[in-house]
């Protein structure tokens, strides 16, 4: 595709995606961390502390 077959508006929505950055994919980064951290304080409240101190 040539450049000039390209629409104007085209070029005007792709520049105002680039300039709201990268904001879902820290979204998703942070969902994905808090999972990991809520996983470790579940399995440390519910598993861990139960079986109490190994003598």
């Amino acid at each position: 595709m040539a450049t000039e077959d390209v629409d104007p508006s085209e070029d005007e929505r792709v520049e105002e995606i680039l300039r709201r950055g990268p904001a879902g994919a820290f979204a998703v980064a942070g969902l994905a961390t808090f999972i990991v951290v809520a996983l470790f304080f579940i399995f440390y409240f519910l598993v861990y502390l139960p079986r109490g101190a190994i003598q």
